[in-house]
C-alpha cells in the first residue's frame, strides 16, 4: 500500500456499510408501521361517525350541505384506488412470469445476480476486504453500482405487487437487497470499497428451478425437486463461504489485530472438508467471530446437508433408466410405436422395417412402452442403438407424447397383441391408446392394429380420424379371413401374398436346383412403388409393363390413376389400353429391393436405350429428362 491508503486505513469505515443497509431496513420498516397506523386510525374514526349512536339521519329527497364536494372528493378516492390496484395488478404480472415481458425480467435478474455474484468473487481475490479507492478508478465497483441500481428498481416493482407489504420487507430476497444496494451508494460518498455482504447474492440461486419452470425446462415433480434440493445446498454453500471470507480476512473488531488472509475458494474448500465431516485441518477459522460462526453453521448447516444430500441421492438412483426425453437430430424423421411392445413383437417389426432390401431412409424408430424393457429387449434395443431408441411411459399421459415428440413424428404405429386371450379388449385399450394421441396431436398420421373386424367402426366416431390424411387400420382378422376365401378361389394366393409382405433375403446357389433358385428369388420379392421417369409418358399400360420386364427386369402390376373430377386416385391394376401413363405417374411394382425399383425412374430413352445390362441403368444427366 502506499502511504496515503495506510494513512486512510487506520480508521476503519466497515461500520457505515452495514450502518447503512441496517438503517434501510429499519426506515422502510417504520414507514410501514405508520402507514398502517395511520390507515387504522382513519378507518376506525369513519367507522365510528358512521355508527355512533343519536346520530341525526339525513333527509333521502334533500341533499345535505356540500354533498357536491363529497361526492368529488369520492370519486377521487375511487380513482386513486384504481391507479394502485392497476398498478399493483401490473407489477404482479410483471413479476410473476405470466407473460413474455415478465418471463424475460425474472431471467435476467438471475443473469445478473450471477454477474455481480462473479464481480464478487473477482474482489474477493483480491487483498483485503476493505480499500481506500476512488470510485471513479475502481472498474468492477461501477459495473456493480449499474447492476444494484437494477435490482433497486426491480425492488420497487416487487414491493408493489407485495399484497403484504410488511411482510413482503422481512422476505429472504428483500434482505439480500437491503446488504447489497446501499453500500454500492455509500462506498461513492466514502471513496473506499468494502466486500461486505455482497456474497449473499449466491441466494438467488434457490430461484433456478422457478426459473427452469417458466422456460418448461422442468415438467416433472422429480426433477423440480431435484433442482431444489440443488439450488438451497450450493447456494447455502456459497454464502456460508463469503462470511467466512469476511470474518477472517477483517479480523475480530476493535483492534481487527488476528485478520488472516484466505481466498474465497479456500473457504470453499473448507466447508467442504468440514461438512463431509473429514476436517484435514489445513484450513481453519483462526478469529473468535469464524470459530463462533462455524460452529453455529456445523449445527444448522450440517442438518440441511444431511437432509439434502440423501434425498439428492435418491432422487438420481430413482431416475428411470428410460426417462429423460427424444432428442431429434436436425434433418433426421423418426416414427413412434407403441401398444404391445415385446422382444417377439419388436424384434419382427424391426426385422421388417430395417431389412436391408428396403430404400435407405434415415428414419429414427421410438419405442414408447409403460415397462421398461427386459433384458432380451434391452439386447435387441442395443444392437440397434443408431436407430432405435426406447422410453418409459404411457400414451395415456401428454407428458411421455411430448417426451417422445409425437407432434413431429411421421407417423404413430400402435401395435397389438395376437396371442391375447380377450380380442375386444385389447382392441379397446389400442383405441384409447389412439383416442389419446389424436387428442394430442390430430394431425399426426395413425396405424393400428386391430384383432376384431366390427372394432373398425369405433375409430370413425373420432374426430381427427382421417383416412386421407394416412390414418390407417391393420385388422388381423380380416387378413386371415380374406386369405383363407381368395385361397379357396386360387389355390396359392395366400402363399404368393405372404412372400409378397414378408420381407426376406436369399441367396441363389450354383449348386441347387434350378426350380429351387427360382422358388426362392421368388420369395425374396416384395412390393415396392416408384414414379415412372418421362420416357413412360404417353405409353398404355401393357407397354409400360413390357418395357420394365424386358428392359429393366421388373414386374409392373399396377399404376396410380387420376379420378375423372381430379379430387382424388385410385389404383388400377392390369388397366386398359385406353388409359394412358402421364407425367411422374406412381407404378407399383415385384422387385428384389428399392434399389432394383430405382430403374423406372432413372430410365432414360435417349440414353439407356441400347443398354443391355440392366446393372447400368443409372441416373443420367440429359437433357431431356424431366
Amino acid at each position: 500500500m502506499s502511504p496515503g491508503e495506510l494513512e486512510c486505513m487506520r480508521e476503519r469505515k466497515w461500520w457505515c456499510f452495514l450502518l447503512s443497509s441496517i438503517f434501510t431496513f429499519l426506515a422502510g420498516l417504520f414507514i410501514i408501521l405508520i402507514w398502517r397506523a395511520l390507515a387504522f386510525l382513519c378507518c376506525r374514526k369513519e367507522k365510528a361517525g358512521a355508527y355512533s349512536p343519536g346520530a341525526p339521519k339525513q333527509p333521502t329527497a334533500k341533499k345535505a350541505p356540500g354533498a357536491a364536494d363529497a361526492k368529488r372528493k369520492a370519486g377521487e378516492g375511487a380513482a386513486e384506488i384504481g391507479f394502485m390496484t392497476e398498478a399493483k395488478d401490473w407489477a404482479g404480472e410483471l413479476i410473476s412470469g405470466q407473460t413474455t415481458t415478465g418471463r424475460i425480467l425474472v431471467v435476467l435478474v438471475f443473469l445478473l445476480s450471477i454477474a455481480s455474484l462473479i464481480i464478487y468473487f473477482i474482489d474477493a481475490s483480491r487483498d483485503g476486504v476493505e480499500k481506500c479507492q476512488s470510485w471513479s478508478t475502481n472498474t468492477t465497483q461501477q459495473i456493480d453500482l449499474a447492476l444494484n441500481i437494477f435490482f433497486m428498481v426491480y425492488f420497487f416493482i416487487r414491493f408493489i405487487a407485495a399484497s403484504d407489504k410488511l411482510w413482503f420487507m422481512l422476505e429472504l430476497y428483500s434482505f439480500v437487497d437491503y446488504f447489497t444496494i446501499p453500500p454500492s451508494f455509500v462506498s461513492i460518498y466514502l471513496d473506499r470499497t468494502w466486500i461486505g455482504l455482497r456474497f449473499l447474492r449466491a441466494l438467488r440461486m434457490m430461484s433456478v428451478p422457478d426459473i427452469l419452470q417458466y422456460l418448461n425446462v422442468l415438467k416433472t415433480s422429480s426433477s423440480i425437486r431435484l433442482a431444489q434440493l440443488v439450488s438451497i445446498v450450493i447456494s447455502v454453500w456459497l454464502t456460508a463461504a463469503g462470511i467466512i471470507h469476511l470474518l477472517e480476512n477483517s479480523g475480530d473488531p476493535l483492534d481487527f489485530a488476528n485478520a488472516r488472509k484466505l481466498t474465497y475458494w479456500e473457504c470453499v474448500y473448507y466447508l467442504i472438508v468440514t461438512m463431509s465431516t473429514v476436517g484435514y485441518g489445513d484450513v481453519y477459522c483462526q478469529t473468535t467471530l469464524g470459530q463462533v460462526f462455524i460452529v453455529l453453521f456445523i449445527l444448522v448447516g450440517l442438518a440441511v446437508f444431511a437432509s439434502c444430500i440423501p434425498e439428492i441421492l435418491e432422487l438420481i438412483g430413482t431416475r428411470p433408466k428410460y426417462g429423460g426425453e427424444y432428442r431429434r437430430e436436425h434433418g433426421k424423421r423418426h416414427i413412434v410405436v407403441c401398444g404391445h411392445i415385446t422382444y417377439e413383437s419388436v424384434s419382427h417389426f424391426l426385422k421388417d422395417f430395417l431389412h436391408e432390401d428396403r430404400e435407405d431412409v434415415d428414419v429414427e424408430v421410438v419405442f414408447l412402452h409403460r415397462k421398461p424393457p427386459d433384458l432380451e429387449l434391452e439386447g435387441l434395443i442395443k444392437r440397434h442403438f443408431t436407430t432405435v431408441e426406447f422410453f418409459q411411459g404411457s400414451v395415456m399421459n401428454p407428458i411421455d407424447l411430448q417426451r417422445v415428440k409425437v407432434h413431429e413424428a411421421d407417423a404413430c404405429l400402435v401395435l397389438a397383441n395376437k396371442y391375447c386371450q380377450d380380442p375386444d379388449a385389447e382392441d379397446a385399450a389400442n383405441i384409447m391408446r389412439v383416442i389419446s394421441i389424436k387428442n394430442y396431436s390430430d394431425d399426426i398420421r395413425v396405424i393400428i392394429q386391430l384383432m376384431q373386424y366390427h372394432n373398425k367402426a369405433y375409430l370413425l366416431n373420432i374426430p381427427s380420424w382421417n383416412w386421407k390424411r394416412g390414418d390407417d387400420v391393420i385388422c388381423v382378422s380380416e387378413l386371415k379371413l380374406g386369405f383363407i376365401a381368395q385361397s379357396c378361389l386360387a389355390p396359392g394366393f395366400s402363399t404368393m401374398m405372404a412372400n409378397l409382405f414378408a420381407m426376406r433375403s436369399y441367396k441363389t446357389s450354383p449348386d441347387m436346383p434350378a426350380w429351387q433358385n427360382d422358388y426362392l428369388c421368388g420369395t425374396g420379392m416384395e412390393m415396392y412403388t416408384e414414379s415412372l421417369s418421362a420416357s413412360f409418358t404417353g405409353m398404355t399400360f401393357p407397354q409400360a409393363a413390357e418395357l420394365c420386364f424386358v428392359k429393366l427386369k421388373l414386374l409392373l402390376l399396377a399404376i396410380e390413376v387420376a379420378v375423372d373430377d381430379g379430387a382424388d386416385s385410385k389404383i388400377a391394376i392390369n388397366p386398359k389400353k385406353k388409359i394412358k401413363i402421364t407425367l411422374n405417374t406412381q407404378g407399383f411394382f415385384i422387385a428384389q429391393s428399392a434399389d432394383e425399383v430405382k430403374r423406372a425412374w432413372f430410365y432414360c430413352k435417349n440414353c439407356h436405350e441400347d443398354i443391355k445390362d440392366e446393372k447400368l441403368i443409372k441416373k443420367c444427366k440429359c437433357k431431356n429428362r424431366k
